[in-house]
């Protein structure tokens, strides 16, 4: 059987404001995105997931959406995202949207409507509590951005709930008339061509029925963030998140069932994987791919990786896919994380692992997190919790396309700094450059369309010593075996029996290891792909 389009493919994170600006206003916007697909299709993608694009105040740069079924004027029309949707499907990439189903814009007209009274037919559809016995907010839940999650609404007397900011309501998803509506809100967008979603914050859908306090949490230190204080054992991941889910999935599964097309559902979850398991669906299906983000924090220990990633192929129910996250708009950057040698060994992890991958725009280029001066923070997280290092505005900086003025960004000074080092670590340099992150990222796409053991093939870990993480992909009778060098000395790989006629297909170096007398001597910081001799 051919494997639908989303298990073979790479999706490509695209954060709107920074990837290309067309207007010269220094935010980056739809038709900028059009204008970059050409470079997209030669990268070798083969979906771009784009970050909310709906009209929004911005409090939460888009996450805080006042209309579902629109465009906000900032990014362009909707004939703009039309206009991208067809380039896009004529350059054979598939286009998924930021789904922001767990709460709205407080200037969004159902909250307005919700908001406006306790009779209102639209106050059971986000959560209102009456103030704690003695007063003050109804139970102890923090809000991820700091502080309490609750606000007073003097004008009703009650308070209302928010996971993130005030400006950020949650929806009762308990409600059915919600449901209704966020599911119509999904088939607006499918009807369209869009070919799925990335669902934001899938596991907190749902909230405990009575609203108990959350537990302390006892590993938290002054170093983490206020949200840690307390374990949401309560606010987030309860049983009926699931039943949500389902018809999430059974909305998507429409188009399929009428030869419409594979629509994908990809669910923002930061689980243990064995509860995140759970989100592939119980007795029915849930999501495609609930996120799975291991890499992000994973030790760069092999035996501890192999454990990490033998664990997780382990949990997977039958029948369900991997996918992999190396880097995103919330979490510190891969080259700054890694630094860029193993960077570079990374992205082939990334890329040569058994499942779905996600790439985020910048990473094919090594960019790491810049540094946001005090008076050009954006963030409303770091601007709540200023000196945390919880800001996320250091990841999200502009695409820089060439040496020219504003990176080829736009014409105009950008929202945020660009990275110090873009007159040379940019698009158009690192084209030209054959031993370039860039180069190393398309070669190593180009080996997975060439190589379908890389796509869907049979994962298997091999024995390894030292600081090598290795396994075999196979398919059919193509077997090729990943080796990395997770360390700064040299290691040996003892290749298996089967293996000892193998050739170096790919390096994350400038040239080819030889195999000798079976066995690969990997340099430092080096990643390498091995093919059986025809």
């Amino acid at each position: 059987m051919t494997a639908p389009w989303w298990q073979s493919g790479v999706i490509y994170q695209i954060y709107p404001r920074s990837f290309q600006d067309s207007n010269g206003d220094g935010i980056g916007d739809l038709p900028g995105i059009t204008r970059r697909l050409g470079y997209l299709a030669e990268l070798g993608v083969d979906a771009i997931w784009v970050a909310p694009i709906y009209p929004s105040p911005m409090a939460d740069f888009g996450y805080d959406v006042s209309d579902y079924c629109d465009v906000d004027l900032r990014f362009g029309t909707r004939t703009d995202f039309e206009d991208l949707l067809a380039q896009a499907h004529a350059r054979g990439l598939k286009v998924l949207l930021d789904f922001v189903p767990n709460h709205t814009s407080d200037q969004h007209p159902w909250f307005v409507e919700s908001r406006s009274s306790r009779r209102n037919p639209k106050r059971d559809w986000y959560l209102w509590r009456d103030p704690a016995p003695g007063g003050g907010p109804p139970n102890n839940w923090i809000s991820d951005f700091g502080g309490s999650a609750w606000e007073w609404d003097e004008a009703s007397g009650q308070y209302y709930y928010h996971a993130f900011l005030k400006q950020q309501p949650d929806l009762n998803w308990r409600n059915p008339g919600v449901q209704a509506a966020m599911h119509g809100i999904m088939r607006f967008w499918l009807d369209r061509g869009v070919d799925g979603f990335r669902i934001d914050v899938l596991w907190h859908l749902i909230k405990a029925a009575d609203f108990p306090d959350n537990p302390p949490n006892p590993a938290y230190t002054s170093a983490l963030g206020e949200m840690d204080r307390l374990l949401q054992l309560h606010s987030t991941d309860q049983p009926e998140v699931h039943d949500i889910a389902a018809g999430l999935r059974a909305c998507a599964d429409e188009y399929r069932r009428v030869g419409q097309g594979e629509r994908l559902l990809i669910g923002e979850i930061y689980l243990p994987v064995e509860r995140l398991m759970r989100y592939y669906g119980e007795g029915r299906p849930g999501v495609h791919l609930p996120g799975n983000f291991q890499l992000i924090a994973a030790p760069r220990q092999a035996r501890a990786l192999a454990a990490l990633i033998a664990a997780y192929e382990a949990a997977l129910p039958p029948g369900a896919w991997p996918n992999w996250v190396l880097g995103n708009h919330d979490r510190p950057r891969v080259a700054t994380r890694l630094g860029e040698n193993q960077a570079r060994v990374a992205a082939m992890l990334l890329l040569t692992l058994r499942g779905t991958p996600t790439l985020y725009y910048g990473d094919e280029l090594g960019l790491s997190d810049v540094p946001i001066p005090a008076d050009r923070v954006q963030d409303p997280r770091e601007l709540r919790q200023y000196g945390k290092g919880l800001g996320r505005d250091p990841v999200r900086t502009p695409m820089p396309w060439d040496d020219s003025a504003h990176a080829g960004f736009s014409t105009a000074p950008p929202w945020l700094p660009l990275n110090a080092d873009w007159p040379a670590r940019n698009v158009e340099r690192q084209s030209a450059e054959p031993g370039s992150m860039l180069a190393l990222h398309r070669r190593l796409l180009a080996a997975r369309r060439t190589h379908p053991a890389l796509t869907i093939g049979d994962f298997a870990l091999l024995d390894a010593e030292g600081n090598i993480l290795a396994y075999e992909r196979r398919h059919g009778a193509e077997r090729l075996i990943v080796a990395l060098n997770l360390g700064a000395q040299p290691q040996r790989l003892e290749l298996p029996d089967w293996a000892h006629d193998c050739r170096s297909l790919l390096s994350t170096l400038a040239d080819l290891t030889p195999v000798r007398d079976g066995a690969l001597l990997l340099r430092p910081n080096e990643g390498v792909i091995l093919t059986l001799v025809d």
